[in-house]
């Protein structure tokens, strides 16, 4: 059978995974030698991409005969959300830290949700683009690793430190006298945001207390301002805020003193991460550090060994600290 030449657009990977049945790991098992692929789906494959005259590019291939010293990162965030977080600029200083000595390159991606995440993850394994890729914010029922271990990808998911950093703010809260604690957090599939709200809850169950109110947010500016905003009009509103990130608590702090607030006479914030804006602003943040930069250097080395490079692997041994600056006071 003879290749036809199709006057439209070029075929994609995605076209023979449809024309042979099968999902575009599928393809790229088979155009990669990768993973385990009966014959008979195999043979269906090749007959597609023969059929649509298909096959991954001459640079493609040629990187997939040696190392591309190329790793991935596709986050999950908005354009104007990704450029509003320094959290995003710290990890990257991290993960170079360990990468640009060896001669390795990042290659980041924006993705919008869940399926156009692993289809990202689908076509750089498919074009041999990258040796392997580094995943953040583990979710309930996260299909990336096993996908990249499909798809014969080394993968590392990035682990921050996150063990009593919580307990420590709610500490250091309840010794000032703050009886009302508010919460606003991430997107409650976020494991870490799981794990954070259950640490608070059982820091202030400890002392007979439960949470003012908990509101999640998608980190938006908008939704932490409204948040804020939905808070701090209860009619027993809290006395102390705590965020699931700098940014969201920097822009909860502006919030209240915009609504006539003061901080931290009459309200007092604190954040988590520990950013470089938090020592930047009026008053100065408390915040928990949690070693993102650490934490990116410990994932770069990680996943270069899995790519077969001389790396000394050590695990992320930092405990959360809560470091206490002008922005809590008494109640």
């Amino acid at each position: 059978m003879s290749p036809s030449t199709p006057s439209g657009p070029r075929p994609t990977i995605k076209d023979v995974a449809a024309g042979a049945g099968v999902s575009t790991a599928a393809v790229s098992k088979v155009f990669n030698n990768t993973g385990r692929i009966s014959e008979p789906t195999r043979r269906r494959i090749l007959d597609a991409a023969e059929r649509l005259g298909w096959s991954p590019s001459a640079s493609a291939s040629a990187l997939r005969r040696s190392r591309t010293r190329t790793v991935a990162m596709v986050v999950r965030r908005p354009t104007d959300v990704l450029g509003a977080d320094p959290f995003f600029s710290e990890l990257i200083t991290g993960l170079e830290s360990e990468l640009s000595p060896r001669g390795y390159g990042l290659l980041l991606h924006l993705a919008g949700d869940v399926h156009e995440e692993t289809a990202l993850y689908e076509r750089l394994a498919a074009e041999g683009r990258v040796d392997g890729a580094v995943l953040t914010e583990h979710r309930a029922d996260d299909p990336r690793l096993p996908l990249l271990k499909g798809l014969g990808l080394p993968a590392v998911l990035l682990s921050t430190a996150h063990g009593n950093g919580i307990t420590e703010a709610v500490g250091h809260l309840l010794a000032l006298g703050h009886r009302r604690i508010g919460y606003v957090c991430g997107p409650d599939d976020l494991l870490h945001t799981r794990f954070r709200l259950r640490v608070l809850r059982e820091a202030l169950a400890a002392h007979g207390l439960v949470p003012a109110a908990v509101v999640h947010t998608d980190f938006t500016e908008a939704e932490a301002t409204a948040a804020t905003e939905r808070l701090l009009a209860l009619d027993d509103r809290p006395t102390a805020l705590v965020y699931a990130n700098d940014s969201m608590a920097v822009c909860g702090l502006g919030t209240a003193q915009r609504a006539g607030l003061s901080v931290p006479g009459e309200l007092s914030v604190v954040g988590y991460d520990n950013l470089p804006l938090g020592r930047w602003i009026h008053p100065r943040l408390t915040t928990v550090d949690q070693y993102v930069q650490q934490a990116g250097a410990a994932a770069a080395r990680e996943l270069l060994a899995q790519c077969g490079e001389d790396v000394r692997t050590e695990p992320l041994t930092g405990q959360p600290r809560l470091v206490v600056r002008e922005s809590t006071g008494p109640a």
